[in-house]
């Protein structure tokens, strides 16, 4: 018998990154709301590439991810494109 499993990404990083160890409400800020302090912390972050790549290849569209808001992000597709 045939399964096709689809493989589950390596998450290790998240344990390591610097905003496990912070609240969720700097990375996902209400609308309108600064995400200053969110991309201060993914500055100090060793994980902030491998973050920036796993929201990129999974198209996370919301809260901040390797420094960048939901609107740089979009951007830097676009012109990937």
């Amino acid at each position: 018998m045939y399964t096709d499993t689809i493989p589950t990404p390596d998450l290790g990083w998240q344990r390591e990154a610097l905003c496990a160890q912070t609240g969720a409400e700097f990375f996902f800020p209400e609308p309108g709301s600064s995400v200053r302090e969110a991309k201060r912390i993914c500055g100090m972050c060793e994980m902030r590439s491998v973050c920036l790549e796993y929201a990129l290849d999974n198209d996370e569209r919301f809260g901040v991810w390797g420094g960048m808001s939901e609107k740089e992000r979009l951007n830097l597709r676009r012109a990937a494109r």
